[in-house]
């Protein structure tokens, strides 16, 4: 996006938003922008709808999400909170002027506390340690996967130095995931990133191999990701705790010093165990409901993920994902919720096709092609959740297409994508397009039959 066209876009959303003084916070994923509102009505929603370049929005109660695509939603949301904060300023430098609604951290952390469960804000904050992760996890994910099938028509080609050299690369974030994880995770939870990086190290390195504790050798790299944002955030909070205690004379020195000596070592002898014990479970729990419940197990979480999106737990599957493609490199989950897309395409093209509203024809002929790439807001928000029963359509085609991914144990060794995207990174291209190809069928079908009420042209 050209720079004049984000910044003309950032400030039509900024002003149908209401501002500052309405705006109370303004947050991202890697498709939407999230802000927290001190007031909303229809007049507001259709407003914001209407701004060229939004694909969608979507009202959770707690939050109101605009709907942007992947690559404008982090740009837009750091254009947006910087006109918040300039015009914040500048309200503030008048004389006699009011403080702006949500200006106030007390007001804002009670409209934050009414609508945010403990849950859903812990779940958020635990994805976004592995937003900044996503563009390493799909750039080496694809060159993995790619090279997986060329090796496979080609093996004899495994040992030339151009194979293992975009081997090197396919593997580099995986090799210092842990790094990164403990970086991102300190600077979540409000610690010095590079001491998150530090104890993320202590977590991974192979010298705790030659360290004997009971007869009995540390084991590196125990617990994976889950040891490393365990010991990530208490440190963050441990540190925070000195700065607190320590005369300022010595505020330089002994908080890190500390925080290395006392989280590292309860991370080696409580913090890394728990998470070896963590892990393992997760990692058998995956594998052996899509070994024994197969298909089942397929068409079940493929049919509910949607409705899981809608709840806002989601986010829970992140760490999850990084977790089991660090242990088995692929992730044998994502191939199975990605049929959730899958099945909005088809009950989407089936709405084309039945409907007779020239503006929900648009719709669906503009948000279909990105839909097949794997951003499935703008159908879901813009087609198949207000009509109704094409989102239950588009979850029958999910769970259809689920079911193929879990017969064939189909796994993804990259997470952040899906869609046809996400074929390259699997280790069965396709049997991954087969349930591709099932859950557009299906969903297609279901909605078919399902029917909807057709909207009056407007």
């Amino acid at each position: 996006m050209a720079d004049e066209e984000q910044a003309r876009l950032a400030r039509e959303i900024y002003e149908r938003l209401g501002g500052a003084e309405n705006i109370l916070r303004a947050e991202n994923c890697m498709t939407r922008l999230r802000v927290g509102l001190a007031k909303k009505d229809e007049e507001l929603v259709a407003a914001v709808k209407a701004v060229k370049g939004v694909l969608g929005v979507h009202d959770s109660g707690d939050e109101f999400q605009v709907v942007l695509g992947p690559g404008r939603a982090q740009a837009i949301a750091d254009e947006v909170r910087a006109m918040m904060e300039a015009d914040r300023k500048t309200a503030k430098k008048k004389p006699g002027a009011k403080a702006a609604i949500g200006d106030g951290e007390k007001l804002q952390a009670a409209i934050r506390a009414k609508n945010a469960t403990p849950v859903k804000l812990l779940l958020r904050r635990i994805a976004s340690i592995f937003l900044p992760l996503i563009p390493g996890f799909i750039a080496c994910g694809l060159i993995t996967g790619v090279l997986g099938v060329y090796l496979k028509l080609a093996p004899e080609m495994a040992n030339t130095p151009t194979v293992k050299l975009l081997s090197v690369f396919g593997n580099a974030v995986f090799w210092g995931m842990n790094l990164f994880v403990g970086w991102s995770a300190a600077q979540v939870f409000g610690g010095s990133p590079v001491l998150g990086g530090v104890l993320a190290a202590i977590v991974s390195h192979p010298a705790l191999a030659n360290v004997m504790f009971s007869d009995a050798p540390l084991v590196p790299g125990r617990g994976g990701v889950i040891s490393v944002v365990l010991a990530a955030a208490f440190g963050a909070w441990l540190e925070k705790k000195l700065h607190r205690i320590v005369p300022k004379l010595f505020e330089l020195f002994l908080p890190p010093l500390f925080t290395v000596l006392i989280a590292g070592t309860a991370t080696i002898f409580i913090l890394q165990p728990v998470g070896g014990v963590l892990s393992d479970w997760i990692g058998r729990t995956a594998t052996a409901a899509i070994a024994s419940g197969g298909a089942f197990t397929g068409f079940v979480l493929g049919g509910l993920w949607l409705p899981i999106v809608m709840l806002g737990v989601h986010q829970a599957m992140t760490p999850i994902h990084v977790d089991l493609i660090a242990r088995y490199g692929v992730t044998i989950l994502l191939p199975i919720l990605a049929m959730a897309g899958a099945g909005q395409v088809g009950a989407s093209l089936a709405v084309y096709l039945k409907t007779k509203n020239r503006r929900l024809k648009t719709i669906v002929a503009s948000a279909l092609p990105i839909g097949m790439m794997g951003v499935g807001e703008p159908l879901i928000y813009g087609v198949t959740l207000p009509l109704g029963k094409p989102f239950v359509g588009a979850c029958i085609g999910g769970a259809a297409g689920g079911a193929v991914q879990a017969h064939f144990a189909v796994g993804a060794a990259t997470l952040g994508i899906s869609g046809l995207p996400l074929a390259g990174a699997t280790n069965n291209i396709l049997a991954y397009l087969l349930g591709v190809a099932v859950a557009y069928a299906v969903g297609f079908a279901a909605t078919w039959i399902l029917g909807f009420d057709d909207p009056e042209e407007e």
